[in-house]
């Protein structure tokens, strides 16, 4: 019999008999069979009381662990080639660790037990040759950085966490007790799965413990794990979200991505799986949108979308948009990151050249119904579309360019129909949050920030796209122009294109960045020559 067996079959001592003072015995008293008065009488008379967990008692479990872990690691050494003469030690240590879950309720003493050096002599023991103790290990410190504990953000709580980073936790768990457990046993996955439940906990009231992540080796394990071809199961799920957090939160793992290993073709390569089939189940779905996540995050890290399109991430979205299956709208979000900004001008040429468009405007054209979106709404859907509709107009060639607007004239400037559909939905949105939100104080420029963005995510910014697109076309065919001005005619009573289009325009170029020299000519430009089409159109001097 190994040291694991025995720690399995380990039994807790029977409970002492506890009777009350007319001999009932409480602990196997039936409350099914018991009469009211009986019961009462029984709790009435108990006068037994739990330990109370305070400083002393906590310094006496950490120093009966540091005396039980010694006393192992003397017998492992001395008895090596003899288990049976450790195995009482082994289970000596377990049971030192288990009684230590009692402080995990008592928040505040968490200082006591980084002062009297429990976490580094926790640390050390995701060394340990024993899995079994690995595994305690990782349970008992999953439980002290509970979320709901640790939320409460109390000094103590932040001293354990500043503690745990302090002793490299990730760089333990990755080269120490990931190198051990096997995830083909149940109860070791269940161990790397509280591991990773250790890692999030930490990462949400700190996040900048990401860099740490980084830095320890945890991204790229994390990265494997996700990406690896293996049947699905939660620790792949859990793998692929605090991938996707930490590419996230910093930008050293954005850079770390494609530095030892091409992470982004391992991450298309994953997603590739889902091209013609669908998520065998909830969890499966989250672990695609994670990875989803993943691939989105990269991308703000310009040297990442050269892998991406390298790698032929480009083909592959488009592929998922041809497929229709649950990754379609996923993909779609992607090209909207892909091509978004100066580094996505090469991904735009690519995606007309492999005859994106040919795939885009049918999404442009009608908004998926909610069944086949899932979890994405029509507003996201809509501003997907329209994004990368104006990084394509933004970047492309003057040939591709020209595609683009024969687009909008074709089948009797149907899409144009659309884009007017679009800035007039929008629009009203807009007019309805700010009738709503109007006339409250302003103190500073910040409030004047935050009402902007809130506007924005009120409307104003898929409004922008639409706006940006309806003067793309207007200026690029008269065609287009003259059906944009006959439709607003209809519906606003206004045709002018330029009195719709101008105030939401100026009001994004002055919300530029300053840096952004290039895009506020480019609007500025545009505005200009669609008031030129407007005059003749509408046979105006030209002012």
């Amino acid at each position: 019999m190994d040291v694991s067996e025995i720690l399995d079959n380990l039994q807790p001592p029977a409970k002492r008999r506890r009777e009350n003072d007319n001999g009932v015995d409480l602990a196997n008293l039936n409350t099914a069979n018991a009469d009211a008065a009986e019961i009462l009488a029984a709790l009435e008379n108990d006068d037994s009381q739990e330990e109370i967990v305070d400083e002393m008692t906590v310094k006496r479990i950490v120093l009966q662990l540091e005396k039980k872990t010694l006393r192992n690691r003397e017998m492992r050494i001395k008895h090596a080639d003899d288990p049976q003469k450790f195995m009482e030690s082994e289970v000596e240590l377990n049971n030192a660790i288990q009684e230590m879950h009692c402080i995990t309720i008592q928040p505040d003493l968490y200082g006591i037990v980084v002062e009297v050096g429990a976490v580094s002599s926790l640390i050390q023991l995701l060394a340990h040759e024993n899995t079994d103790i690995i595994s305690a290990v990782l349970n008992l410190i999953q439980e002290l950085t509970d979320e709901n504990t640790i939320s409460e953000g109390t000094e103590s709580a932040m001293e354990l966490i500043g503690a745990l980073i302090q002793g490299r936790i990730a760089e333990n768990m990755v080269r120490q007790s990931f190198e051990r457990l096997n995830e083909g046993v149940k109860d070791e996955a269940d161990a790397v799965n509280n591991a990773l439940t250790i890692i999030d906990n930490i990462l949400d009231p700190m996040p900048q413990f990401a860099v740490n992540c980084v830095e320890e080796g945890l991204f790229k394990w994390l990265l494997y794990r996700a990406c690896k071809k293996s049947a699905f199961d939660a620790n792949k799920m859990y793998s692929s979200e605090l991938l996707a957090l930490i590419l996230q939160l910093t930008e050293a793992a954005r850079q770390q991505l494609c530095v030892d290993q091409n992470g982004m073709d391992m991450i298309l390569t994953a997603l590739a799986y889902y091209k013609r089939r669908d998520p065998g189940s909830p969890d499966e779905n989250e672990h695609m949108e994670n990875l989803f996540g993943a691939l989105c995050a990269s991308l703000l890290h310009a040297p990442n979308r050269t892998k991406f399109l390298e790698g032929e991430g480009i083909q592959l979205m488009n592929l998922m948009l041809k497929e229709k299956k649950q990754s379609r709208q996923s993909a779609l979000k992607v090209l909207s990151h892909a091509t978004n900004g100066v580094e996505g001008k090469v991904l735009c040429e690519k995606f007309i050249e492999i005859f994106g468009l040919r795939t885009l405007f049918p999404l442009f054209m009608r908004t998926p119904s909610k069944h086949k979106r899932k979890d994405t709404s029509a507003d996201e859907h809509e501003e997907n579309v329209c994004s990368i509709i104006v990084s394509l107009f933004r970047y492309a060639d003057l040939d591709s360019k020209q595609r683009l607007i024969l687009k909008f004239v074709e089948q009797e400037q149907e899409k144009v129909d659309r884009a007017i559909e679009l800035y007039l939905k929008y629009h009203r949105r807009l007019v309805s949050w700010e009738r709503k939100n109007t006339g409250r104080p302003s103190t500073s420029q910040d409030d004047d920030e935050e009402f902007y963005v809130q506007r924005m995510d009120a409307g104003l910014y898929t409004l922008q796209l639409a706006s940006q697109i309806l003067a793309e076309v207007c200026v690029g065919a008269n065609a287009c122009l003259k059906r944009a001005s006959k439709l607003l005619r209809m519906k606003t009573k206004n045709g002018n294109v330029l009195d719709h289009l101008k105030p939401v325009l100026e009001g994004l170029i002055a919300h530029l960045a300053e840096e952004a020299h290039e895009e506020r000519t480019r609007v500025t430009r545009l505005l200009e020559a669609l008031g030129g089409m407007v005059d003749v159109l509408e046979q105006k001097p030209q002012s």
